[in-house]
């Protein structure tokens, strides 16, 4: 089976962690009470979204490098 990597981000919240795919269009997201719960959650959510879209869908997943950055903003 061909394999095909994803920058994954992973934050911590006050009740667990959240992982998304970056580069990937639509709503594919894992959670867990640990780091590695959340992870293997959203690559059980990728691989669902493969089986149902179609794996075409993840061939226009550009995204080579991926930026943090802080703002503020007033409110």
């Amino acid at each position: 089976m061909p394999m095909k990597q994803f920058k994954i981000v992973i934050e911590k919240h006050s009740d667990g962690y959240v992982a998304y795919p970056i580069g990937v269009v639509g709503a594919i997201v894992g959670q867990g009470d640990t780091y590695e719960e959340a992870l293997s959650d959203v690559k059980s959510a990728i691989a669902c979204y493969v089986e149902v879209f179609g794996k075409e869908m993840l061939e226009d997943t550009p995204c080579v490098e991926v930026f943090i950055a802080e703002a503020v903003i007033a409110v």
